[in-house]
């Protein structure tokens, strides 16, 4: 692209400069994005997110109204905070930032590569905190580490670890297996046709991994059973009825992945 097309392609908003600790971290044949991201990440939240989200959340409700019950506790607000939810469509995720807006969440969302990489959204959406996940290939490893940035820096992160209707957060145990506080998950379903549109479904549930060390032999193993065993208790009462396969089904999406407990049976002799 040349002239302003090309201008208008390379385009994006102002980064945060990379703290030392974080450059060194950075290799040579890390991608491009890597680096900017992780600056991102240790950075307090743009201001233009939170310009956005307190005065344009309204747009959101162009397509349906969204209610939101329930409530974040006064002392997770300062973070750091680890969402998991599932979702049926694009549009879900912004319907999440919105209901986490309201609670007093400042929400930065993973989001698939392709999404990132687009022309003048792509930066923006980068730029609010969204965390780039090159999926099926070895580029996801990425996508832990600026989670891990943005988490000791008390954000509050917003994953989707399987896809829609899923169960299994395993992948994200790497995020955040250690520490005093509390890993927070909150599972919930949204988007279901069943529902209010813009309703989603949630409960919020907290897992201690205090007493885990990091390089520990086994810990982060111990991590991942303990975060998936949390959200799969939380989305029990949610998923009633729902067990075995989701009410509503979206052709588009694969249905062949296995979750961490399989029917929403966890064990009792968790390590």
């Amino acid at each position: 692209m040349s002239g302003l097309a090309g201008r208008i392609g390379n385009w994006g908003p102002a980064v945060p400069p990379l703290p030392d600790d974080l450059a060194r971290l950075v290799k040579p044949d890390d991608p491009e994005w890597f680096a900017r991201e992780m600056a991102i990440a240790a950075a307090p939240p743009w201001w233009f997110w939170r310009f956005l989200l307190r005065h344009f959340s309204w747009l959101v409700s162009i397509f349906g109204r969204v209610e939101v019950t329930g409530s974040l506790p006064e002392e997770l607000r300062n973070g750091p905070l680890l969402f998991a939810a599932n979702h049926i469509g694009d549009f879900d995720p912004f319907v999440v930032a919105v209901a986490l807006h309201r609670v007093g969440a400042m929400p930065r969302i993973m989001a698939t590569g392709g999404i990132i990489s687009a022309p003048v959204v792509g930066p923006l959406l980068e730029r609010t905190g969204a965390i780039r996940v090159e999926r099926g290939t070895e580029l996801a490893r990425h996508a832990v580490r600026v989670t891990e940035v943005a988490l000791v820096q008390r954000g509050h992160v917003v994953a989707y670890p399987r896809g829609p209707g899923g169960t299994d957060p395993r992948r994200l145990a790497g995020a955040r297996p250690y520490g005093d506080g509390p890993a927070g998950p909150r599972p919930r379903r949204s988007g279901d046709p069943g529902q209010p549109a813009g309703r989603p479904r949630g409960a919020a549930v907290r897992q201690r991994l205090g007493d885990l060390q990091m390089g520990r032999v086994g810990d982060a193993n111990r991590a991942r059973y303990r975060i998936a065993a949390a959200i799969t208790r939380g989305l029990v009462p949610l998923r009633a009825g729902e067990m075995d396969r989701p009410a509503f089904v979206d052709p588009t999406r694969p249905t062949t992945a296995v979750a961490a407990f399989p029917g929403g049976v966890v064990p009792d002799d968790l390590p």
